[in-house]
């Protein structure tokens, strides 16, 4: 049975978002990805198997190594999540600039006065 979990789990546990940092750069075996952890092997095994269950880690087998490498696209759910808040915020961000502008140039303005 194929168990699907949610992409939103996968990125919950800042090891398995260490994980998905590790491979995004490049495919790791598992004794790769788990050298770099101090729990067991056991449990990267876990986070990996959790990983895959959401879809964002495909595991390749060359010879007796299980290499794990990303897949991007599941991630995507994430960034479109997030889409609608990052637009929010530069928004934010975008009245603070015209702010901080306006009391700059006050500030010039009124230091040009005395």
């Amino acid at each position: 049975m194929d168990t699907r979990r949610d992409v939103f789990q996968a990125i919950a546990d800042p090891t398995r978002r260490e994980i998905i940092n590790m491979i995004a750069h490049q495919s790791l075996n598992l004794n790769s990805i788990s050298e770099q952890f101090d729990v067991s092997r056991q449990a990267i095994s876990l986070h990996i198997k959790i990983l895959t269950e959401c879809g964002i880690v495909l595991i390749k087998k060359e010879g007796r190594e299980r290499y794990c490498s990303i897949e991007p696209q599941k991630l995507s759910e994430v960034a479109d999540w997030i889409e609608p808040f990052r637009k929010l915020w530069e928004a934010r961000f975008d009245k603070l600039d015209t702010l901080l502008i306006a009391l700059q140039t006050k500030k010039k303005t009124n230091g040009k006065r005395k």
